[in-house]
């Protein structure tokens, strides 16, 4: 199923998403996408998404580990959004999730059709450009909207010189 974007609509405007991990190049993503924004008026959705299967113990201790690594989440993207409010200029929304990260992603692209851009940036590890840019390279995970892959070789000048 595919919705109609609402970002070009009067009162509407385009918002780019990044997604926040604990991987080293989620915060080139962040970047890029929040100069994006910047630059073109619009917003930007930093999205958290607490992996599936975490919490398989017994119901107390289930839930004092699904309310730490909400906790735990919570502090990650509010640092991200912290440094986007310091470095950009512009007021990040936080969204935070629990479930498999493409379903996820999905599910904030379908409720907030302003969303306009995914972002993400590959790895320069050995292990391959990461789990999200693999599973959208793969065909794993497609998405409604397009999704800008930023490669592991520009230099942080050269992404905001794109952006």
């Amino acid at each position: 199923m595919v919705s109609t974007r609402l970002s070009r609509l009067e009162g509407h405007r385009r918002k780019f998403m990044a997604v926040i991990d604990d991987t080293p190049e989620c915060q080139r993503a962040v970047h890029y996408a929040g100069r994006r924004a910047k630059n073109s008026n619009g917003g930007l959705v930093l999205v958290y998404i607490i992996p599936d299967g975490d919490f398989q113990q017994w119901l107390g201790v289930e839930e004092i580990m699904r309310a730490e690594a909400r906790e735990e989440a919570e502090a990650i993207v509010a640092k991200s959004a912290q440094l986007v409010r310091e470095m950009i200029g512009i007021e990040p929304e936080m969204v935070i999730r629990e479930g498999s990260a493409a379903e996820q992603i999905n599910a904030v692209i379908e409720e907030d059709r302003d969303i306009a851009i995914l972002v993400l940036a590959a790895s320069s590890a050995k292990e391959g450009p990461g789990p999200l840019v693999s599973s959208v390279a793969g065909r794993g995970a497609a998405f409604p909207i397009p999704v800008t892959v930023l490669p592991d070789t520009l230099s942080d000048e050269e992404l905001d010189a794109l952006a």
